[in-house]
């Protein structure tokens, strides 16, 4: 749909306040809210026209609402792509995409570290439609390269990763995709087009839950696929359509105005991540904590280079325990100890979450599963909001101090 006609080659931060669908007659500075399911047609022959695809124009609210058009082109071109397309939540755009993408005796490849939603989904559900899938280790090349196959369709990687922060190079894996005529799909919900853009490093859809980052107040679910015009008009929406997996106008408009804050959020809710990661490492109750800003993450060097050298704001931590039962008491004690913090499994939120994700997020998995991401029973994840430093230590001195 046509929108304000703005000159080429501004920056993302301008774009996030500034592509919508034009204004309606009333002119409205802030972009409306549409709340309808149906439109009314000029004439039969339009109408006609319109359901047939030969001539733009809003039909049903399954098919395209113009408020959830303004969050799809705004978060286009906020990740530099053609097009975009949203959905209900962020696991109805990974359903979206495999359902979009992949039949039958298709193969997937994708990371043993990625959301523990998103594992059942391919790995259990999936498999039940005859579609072939195979988990490897997030930052192992070699591994992703040996097991490609002849029908291999889609590689899946998130980076970072849910909650040990992991991080892929995401180019080379577009390059083995690519080779062997596979596509590269990345979730980008940590670091957000504000830090990261997959597609400029060669991934051929981006996939968002706008529940987090892009909403940024925990207020509405919403998810998004971003990715070329063939790809999303091509492929993605006759499955919605057919589907249903539709995003709410009022969600929509929620999370199109939390795109114009996103760059500022990102930044300083990163800046405290970063703060709170150096101060966590010197805890004497803390074994190991997980954050790419940290010179001791694995892929720091390549994190920094994809991330336009900012960590994020999500951070792990592992708590020293003598065994499995141990950790998960002392993990339980630290977060029944919070007063200001929050325990709460979301995460992008302008508050600051944490939550224990071998009990919750990733409770689902198996307990192999579970030890193959690399999740224990002592980690906690702590998603850093907009608080005081000084007071989110504090806070979770509560516990660590009396462990």
């Amino acid at each position: 749909m046509a929108h304000h006609s703005l000159p080429s080659g501004l920056h993302p931060d301008t774009l996030a306040q500034r592509v919508a669908v034009e204004p309606s007659q009333y002119g409205e500075n802030s972009e409306a809210l549409y709340l309808t399911s149906g439109y009314l047609q000029p004439s039969a022959e339009v109408a006609a026209r319109r359901f047939g695809g030969q001539e733009e124009g809003y039909t049903y609210g399954r098919s395209g609402n113009p408020t959830v058009s303004s969050f799809e082109m705004r978060l286009a071109a906020m990740e530099g792509t053609q097009a975009a397309l949203a959905t209900a939540s962020g696991m109805s755009a990974v359903m979206l995409m495999l359902f979009s993408l992949l039949k039958s005796g298709d193969h997937v490849l994708y990371s043993q570290s990625m959301f523990g939603s998103t594992i059942k989904l391919i790995g259990s559900e999936f498999a039940r439609f005859g579609v072939e899938s195979t988990m490897v280790a997030q930052t192992d090349l070699a591994a992703w390269k040996a097991a490609m196959r002849p029908n291999t369709k889609l590689l899946f990687a998130e980076t970072p990763t849910n909650p040990l922060t992991e991080v892929c190079d995401i180019q080379a894996l577009a390059d083995i995709a690519h080779n062997a005529g596979a596509l590269l799909a990345v979730d980008n919900c940590f670091a957000t087009p504000a830090l990261q853009r997959p597609m400029d490093m060669g991934a051929d859809i981006v996939m968002h839950s706008g529940t987090k980052y892009l909403d940024g107040q925990g207020r509405v679910m919403a998810g998004a696929l971003c990715a070329s015009e063939d790809l999303i008009t091509g492929k993605c929406l006759p499955v919605m359509k057919n589907s249903g997996m539709v995003l709410s106008p009022f969600n929509a408009w929620v999370v199109l105005k939390g795109l114009e804050t996103l760059d500022i959020r990102m930044r300083a809710q990163s800046a405290r991540a970063h703060e709170l990661a150096l101060w966590l490492e010197q805890h004497p109750a803390v074994s190991r904590v997980y954050y790419p800003g940290l010179a001791s993450h694995p892929q720091h060097a390549l994190a920094m280079r994809q991330m336009s050298n900012i960590g994020g704001a999500v951070l792990s931590f592992d708590l020293k325990a003598t065994d499995a039962a141990a950790a998960r008491s002392r993990a339980f004690h630290v977060l029944d100890s919070l007063q200001v913090l929050s325990l709460c499994t979301n995460l992008g939120d302008t508050k600051s979450l944490l939550t224990h994700p071998a009990s919750t997020s990733h409770g689902k998995l198996s307990e192999d599963q579970r030890q193959a991401a690399g999740i224990g029973q002592g980690l906690i994840r702590f998603a850093v909001g907009l608080e005081h430093v000084g007071d989110m230590q504090a806070d979770l001195l509560r516990g660590l101090d009396t462990l």
